[in-house]
């Protein structure tokens, strides 16, 4: 998990809560704002959860990379 995954679920969170407020008081322009924040929030969340597979897929390539040449060095000896 990565700073986005957690700001992004901080920014949803809080911002759910705001428009859940602005519903009980009649504030619609609470309602908005926390409607456009918990938005940010799930674009935050799903850009983290991205870099974090993008991250895993990249160590996973070095990783498989790293094995062959391996293979490649024990099937040269005599």
């Amino acid at each position: 998990m990565n700073k986005d995954t957690v700001k992004g679920t901080m920014d949803e969170t809080a911002g759910r809560t705001k428009r859940q407020v602005g519903e009980w008081t009649g504030d619609t322009g609470a309602q908005v704002e926390g409607a456009a924040q918990q938005v940010k929030g799930k674009v935050e969340k799903a850009m983290g959860k991205f870099k974090d597979a993008a991250k895993n897929e990249s160590k996973g390539t070095r990783e498989t990379d790293n094995q062959n040449r391996e293979k490649t060095f024990e099937s040269d000896r005599p």
